[in-house]
């Protein structure tokens, strides 16, 4: 595998992290430089770890794994977003989407996390099969993920100073809508 290759598949991982990344930033709008740090570390921890886990796990559990992954990441997704899309409509005309509608805790940061990174077990499934080289690949996904998210809490931060009150309504569809795309794309292609 090329580091071209392995750099686009890295991109095509982490974009789930940076569509949750730029939420947590419309989300938090006076989030410290600390936090985004950490958003942009756990996403990226988690998109490296994954990878080391299929690996590790092989090919004999593909289709354990294949089978749940989708409904798994539905569910998760789909708690957190219906959540902030509640809370955004429960508080409309309000200024929502700040740290008191959604407080970002280490537990909330671990299920996002998990969440959106599910799919890159089958990647480390497949890195197996090819003898790609486990490390560097998963450390070079982390990295890539890493500061896509830094940059993506960044946007969202200034997205959601501009979309004020409906930034929670959006960052919850979007994060239902994350969940969908990997259930529809698992449940009909085989993706």
């Amino acid at each position: 595998m090329s580091y071209f290759e392995l750099f686009l598949l890295a991109v095509g991982l982490s974009a789930d992290a940076f569509a949750v990344s730029v939420t947590n930033g419309m989300c938090m709008k006076n989030i410290k430089f600390g936090w985004t740090l950490l958003i942009g570390l756990t996403f990226g921890l988690f998109q490296g770890a994954m990878p080391v886990i299929g690996y590790a796990l092989g090919s004999r559990f593909t289709e354990h794994i294949k089978a749940y992954d989708h409904y798994i990441a539905l569910i998760l997704l789909g708690f957190i977003g219906g959540k902030m899309l509640f809370e955004g409509i429960r508080k409309k005309g309000e200024r929502c989407c700040n740290e008191k509608v959604l407080l970002m805790t280490f537990g909330t940061l671990m299920v996002q996390g998990v969440a959106t990174s599910i799919d890159a077990l089958a990647v480390g499934v497949s890195f197996a099969a090819m003898s790609v080289k486990i490390v560097s690949a998963a450390a070079f996904i982390c990295c890539v993920t890493l500061a896509l998210s830094i940059i993506a809490v960044k946007v969202g931060k200034k997205f959601g100073t501009l979309l004020n009150n409906k930034a929670e309504i959006l960052g919850g569809f979007i994060l239902i809508s994350i969940g969908v795309k990997i259930f529809i794309e698992h449940t009909f292609f085989g993706g």
